[in-house]
């Protein structure tokens, strides 16, 4: 899976955590960052989250082969939507 996307809410950017994937991301990937599988009540999906804060995730991420396409806030939250090469 070549894209990822994670976001975290604006007041949360320091400290953490942050959502690093859904439930159809890359299960190798999910356990180098140390994420958990969680399912929010009435929510009919899985989301992977870390405690880390999103500089470190992106750090992470980079060093695996990742880098950032493009940054966004929507309302309160921040998006980052990253790209890995599939040599």
């Amino acid at each position: 899976m070549p894209y990822m996307l994670i976001s975290t809410q604006i007041r949360l950017c320091e400290n953490g955590p942050t959502n690093v994937g859904d439930e159809y991301s890359d299960p190798a990937v999910m356990n180098y960052l140390g994420a958990r599988k969680t399912t929010m009540l009435g929510n009919n999906f899985s989301e992977y989250h870390v405690d880390d804060p999103p500089r470190l995730v992106l750090d992470k991420l980079e060093k695996i082969g990742f880098r950032v396409l493009t940054m966004t806030g929507v309302g309160q939250t921040l998006v980052w939507c990253l790209y890995k090469d599939t040599e």
